[in-house]
């Protein structure tokens, strides 16, 4: 399934999203679960599917932060591990799309949506993959010194 944020034309936008959706249910109400579940990846923008999927040195970095915030606030050490466990439980919730808040709903995780589209679709679902694309993105713009382009002009 696809969806296109912001279009500028048919086809054709600021954002763009696929998702690869598995699932012997309903093709049409897959289609319309997929777009809405694109839809929901670009607004929020996951960095992973599930949070194996997450790149280790990510998460090695927020818990490092974390660990930081937490010993500032001169608590035990078996405290601060509880803190860490909690905070990147919520930072799980934040980047990875599976432990999502559903932003249509915006209650249910969207594992939970997936379960719940099993009887209107009439078969398990399962999101295999997805990629999100935006305008500009990895494009490198050309730096160049704007006093030396003015000096260039004025020669």
């Amino acid at each position: 399934a696809s969806y296109v944020h912001n279009s500028l034309s048919a086809g054709m936008g600021k954002i763009a999203v696929l998702v690869a959706l598995e699932s012997e249910g309903d093709t049409e109400k897959l289609t319309e679960l997929g777009r809405h579940i694109a839809m929901h990846i670009a607004a929020t923008n996951p960095l992973a599917l599930t949070t194996d999927e997450l790149d280790p040195a990510i998460v090695e970095r927020e818990k490092k932060v974390l660990m930081e915030q937490a010993r500032q606030s001169g608590k035990p050490e078996d405290i601060i591990e509880k803190m860490i466990e909690g905070r990147m439980r919520k930072y799980y919730e934040e980047v990875v799309l599976l432990e999502q808040t559903y932003v249509l709903d915006g209650e249910s995780k969207v594992a939970k949506v997936l379960k719940a589209e099993t009887d209107n679709v009439g078969a398990p679902v399962q999101i295999n993959g997805y990629v999100r694309f935006a305008l500009g993105e990895g494009v490198e713009k050309k730096q160049d010194d704007f006093a030396d382009e003015v000096k260039k002009m004025a020669s």
